[in-house]
């Protein structure tokens, strides 16, 4: 009777965290395209709240660690158990750190309003956020279904936004050469490009979790990286 009274527990603990960490990513899907949004009509307001915003999602973090580190503390977890709520960790460390790539790019949205639109690449950059925020959504249902297959689709679609951010770069480049006044709107463009990509590669281990917690291991397979501009050091 008391073993089934501490899993009866722990599976209640164990659903708060699932629930906070929807609540987690329901935010940090909003600052992706918040951040988009506001890079590429250049709304300064909009840019501010995706900072301010951020606030929560640290918060949520904090939340999802303190009661992740409560539960093994009293619940003394399985083998099982104990692999799902450090993954439950894992998952939120990647979300807040998507969430920091967001209020990096609507920080860079004020100085790029003070410029002229040197090439249109809001709507390229959008997509490529869009992109993000749906592999993010499907890698969190991934996570609540415990679907691997959804997961590795997920894992697998990172590719192509290693190829929009590719293609990004090498029209970056082209125009800084072309004109010297370009550089600093460019480099700002890129790194605002290379924010967005690095979100794909969170999601990404977001997906790998799913499989480790559904298989017990990570994917074997290498993943092809996309990102032909990183240096073997940052690969």
């Amino acid at each position: 009777m008391e073993e089934q009274h501490i899993a009866s527990a722990f599976d209640r603990d164990l659903e708060a965290m699932q629930a906070q960490i929807m609540k987690m990513g329901g935010l940090v899907e909003a600052a992706i395209m918040e951040a988009a949004g506001a890079l590429e009509s250049r709304d300064e307001e909009l840019a501010k709240k995706v900072q301010e915003n951020d606030v929560a999602i640290d918060g949520l973090e904090e939340i999802i660690d303190a009661e992740a580190a409560r539960v093994i503390a009293l619940r003394s977890p399985t083998a099982s158990d104990l692999r799902l709520i450090l993954s439950v960790m894992k998952i939120a460390s990647n979300l807040e750190r998507i969430g920091d790539y967001a209020k990096n790019i609507a920080k860079r949205t004020h100085v790029l309003a003070q410029t002229g639109h040197v090439l249109d690449s809001g709507p390229a950059l959008r997509r490529m956020a869009r992109e993000v925020e749906l592999m993010l959504k499907d890698a969190l249902d991934a996570h609540v279904q415990r679907d691997a297959e959804l997961a590795r689709d997920v894992i697998n679609r990172d590719l192509g936004v290693d190829q929009m951010y590719n293609a990004m770069f090498r029209e970056f480049l082209t125009y800084m050469m072309e004109n010297a006044q370009n550089i600093t709107p460019c480099m700002h463009l890129h790194f605002i490009a290379k924010n967005i990509e690095r979100m794909g590669d969170h999601v990404t281990a977001i997906a790998e979790q799913v499989v480790y917690v559904v298989a017990g291991e990570k994917p074997t397979d290498e993943r092809v990286k996309g990102d032909t501009t990183s240096s073997p050091q940052e690969a």
